[in-house]
């Protein structure tokens, strides 16, 4: 059975399906860059970060044949750049966006070196979890395999909203964004508060690059990460720096990668690059929308970016 055969529902369900599989890594450096920049600090090196994941799960996974063990090592990766990251910007004077362009060259040529043997390899692929055993339609069964990591991702959403609304470390990871001086004179380290929260943001970046390696596209290139890293920067802002709107707002980021080639598949290939660009097209706006003052710092930690 064809594309053709479900004719315009195949494009809402490659959409819907774009959303998931698309939106994953999205969500999980989303949210690891939301729970960094409710501690005060910006990381514009999950770009690298992302790389760093994609190609540490894919070496691992084909050297053990676990796609587990590589995800695992993707977020370990991840957490050694954070780790790297947040040795630099708990100094004194040091700029959080220079740092986190340094980052991001370290990690994706790091990634890019180590990476190029494994370019061809083809490495066990993580399982995804089926949903759609109750279609005979092969689209909707292959629309409906979920990555685990999608599941993984919801859950640490919803988490992390409780985390910072209702624990005491989560109130901590709060105070320290909004004002370090006033934490420091409640008891609370802010170098300490914001170090694991860049260390576990990082890793939770890492784990993105392994949806991108292990799940879908489901392979290791120089290009695999396409800007996510630094487009999920502009989802946090997109999202108020909410866990649990980072979620829907990856969805949105992840359909809309969806559109061009849901299109295709139906026949449509008219302007087929244009849908292409169209989350490219989704940050410019995005960005746009949330150049006034006013909106920008609606939701944002107080000390956001600051040096002290």
């Amino acid at each position: 059975m064809t594309s053709d055969s479900i004719g315009w529902w195949g494009v809402v369900i490659g959409v819907l399906a774009g959303a998931i599989r698309g939106g994953t890594p999205f969500l999980l450096v989303s949210l690891g860059e939301c729970l960094t920049e409710k501690s005060g600090k910006i990381n514009l090196g999950l770009e690298g970060v992302l790389l760093m994941g994609a190609m540490s799960a894919y070496a691992i996974s084909y050297k053990t044949g676990s796609p587990w063990i590589g995800a695992g090592a993707a977020a370990l990766a991840g957490g050694v750049l954070g780790m790297l990251h947040a040795l630099l910007v708990l100094r004194p004077k040091v700029n959080d966006i220079a740092a986190g362009i340094a980052i991001l060259i370290f990690g994706s040529g790091i990634a890019f070196y180590f990476g190029k043997p494994f370019i061809q390899p083809s490495a066990p692929q993580l399982p995804g979890i089926q949903l759609g055993g109750w279609s005979s339609l092969g689209q909707i069964k292959a629309a409906l395999t979920i990555s685990p990591l999608f599941i993984f991702g919801v859950a640490v959403a919803f988490l992390m909203q409780w985390f910072f609304r209702t624990t005491r470390w989560g109130m901590h990871v709060r105070a320290v964004g909004d004002s370090p001086a006033a934490a420091r004179a409640m008891g609370i380290s802010p170098t300490r508060t914001r170090f694991f929260s860049i260390v576990a943001g990082s890793a939770l970046g890492g784990l993105g690059g392994a949806h991108l390696s292990l799940f879908y596209p489901g392979a290791w290139t120089e290009s695999i990460s396409s800007g996510q890293g630094l487009m999920a920067v502009a989802l946090v802002i997109f999202a108020r720096w909410n866990p649990t709107q980072c979620l829907w707002a990856s969805l949105l980021f992840g359909g809309a990668q969806a559109i061009g080639p849901s299109l295709q598949a139906v026949g449509i290939s008219a302007g087929y690059y244009l849908w292409n660009a169209s989350p490219y097209i989704l940050t410019l706006v995005v960005m746009i929308l949330t150049c006034s003052t006013k909106r920008t710092l609606t939701g944002a930690p107080g000390a956001l970016g600051a040096n002290a």
